[in-house]
């Protein structure tokens, strides 16, 4: 690794190259020259050349004629020494000038600090223990977060619901059409495919018991108290939820945020509280719709496949279902929409100033409504069960 004498451009005998090179002394490594990133791919073909030769094994160096060095240099010569052996090198070499040798000792401690791989050891067992440790206590933090940012909710809620001059009338009226008269055709749409599905299938199997009139009975009662809110509440929680997410995500990265906060207002009562009213008031009209069209689209394939006319169909409606069901169906509607919200704008607060963490907190926001969504609902199902409603 030597570099010999050279004539010059002009002919005359010129100094050796100043790049950095390694002479092998048997017992101790000769660092000579100057070690900087201009050298930095020759160096580094060396000392890989150097190390395959040795087969990784490292020897006692000596720092007296090294020249220049910069971080990259430094680092090569921690591969070639070790970080360990560098740092007690630069110690003991009493000509190395003060900012060398603390650069030294600033990539050899940087070098040594980092972890390498290692394969694991551990028992699958306490592996599979460990991680489910871990996942609990992520959502743990995660309902922290998540109580506390509802606390601050309901207090700015309670805090401007009395006081009309506080009130955000336009971001208001502008959430209710995004929320819920943008949304009104597919709900519309996709419920009435689901009353005609729920329709055909419960006439398939009723019809083994020549009981297909309850048809009727099992359209009206799974649409009216679950249904009907659940598809509704789903539908927003991937429509809606993800947009607020994008939306108060993007002002965090663009720093919109710290410009609210610097104009002393405050981003809870100018951004979160007029979705979570939109959606408050968007949903149960939303659910509301699910359920005629639900029931429209049973009733659809009532008149076509089962001879019930719809107004046998309606008759049926009155006589059996009672009021009570309906009212279930649309008491559950403020309350997911309340969660869908909050937790929307929750996860778009807790962007860290990327594209890529916009994307990961809009799915995790999606992802959060429609499982709190479901929880939900089925425990409202039982407890209603249990109340005999």
């Amino acid at each position: 690794m030597t570099q010999p004498p050279h004539p010059g451009p002009h002919g005359s005998l010129a100094a050796p190259d100043v790049r950095g090179d390694v002479i092998d002394h048997g017992e101790h490594l000769s660092i000579r020259g100057d070690w900087v990133l201009g050298h930095y791919a020759r160096l580094k073909a060396d000392t890989d050349r150097f190390l395959a030769d040795r087969q990784g094994q490292r020897k006692a160096g000596d720092l007296s004629e090294l020249g220049r060095v910069d971080t990259a240099g430094a680092a090569l010569i921690a591969e070639l020494l070790g970080p360990d052996a560098l740092a007690q090198l630069a110690d003991q070499a009493p000509d190395l000038a003060e900012e060398k040798r603390a650069l030294l000792h600033a990539v050899a401690a940087t070098l040594a600090n980092r972890s390498e791989p290692q394969r694991s050891t551990t028992n699958p067992i306490v592996a599979i223990l460990m991680a489910a440790g871990q996942r609990t206590e992520q959502l743990f933090e995660l309902l922290r977060l998540l109580l506390g940012f509802i606390g601050q909710t309901l207090a700015a809620l309670a805090y401007n619901l009395p006081r009309p001059s506080r009130w955000r009338v336009t971001s208001f009226v502008a959430a209710v059409q995004d929320t819920g008269l943008n949304a009104l055709p597919i709900v519309a749409l996709l419920t009435f495919l689901v009353g005609a599905v729920v329709a055909f299938l419960g006439a398939t199997v009723l019809e083994d018991f020549g009981a297909t009139i309850y048809t009727v009975n099992l359209v009206a009662f799974s649409f009216l108290r679950e249904f009907g809110v659940l598809l509704a509440a789903i539908l927003l929680a991937g429509r809606t939820a993800s947009s607020f997410t994008a939306h108060i995500g993007a002002m965090k990265v663009n720093e919109e945020l710290d410009a609210i906060r610097t104009l002393g207002l405050n981003p809870i009562d100018l951004l979160v509280l007029p979705r979570v009213l939109a959606m408050m008031v968007s949903l149960p009209i939303l659910t509301f719709v699910g359920m005629i069209s639900g029931m429209v689209g049973g009733a659809a394939v009532c008149a076509l496949a089962l001879d019930i006319s719809p107004s046998q169909f309606i008759a049926i409606l009155e006589r059996d279902i009672a009021l009570k069901h309906l009212l279930v169906g649309l008491g559950k509607a403020p309350i997911f929409a309340f969660l869908i919200a909050v937790i929307g704008c929750l996860e778009g607060f807790k962007v860290s100033g990327s594209a890529q963490s916009v994307g990961e907190h809009t799915t995790s926001s999606v992802v959060q409504s429609i499982f709190m969504v479901i929880l939900l609902d089925s425990i409202a199902a039982l407890l209603f069960m249990e109340m005999g409603w």
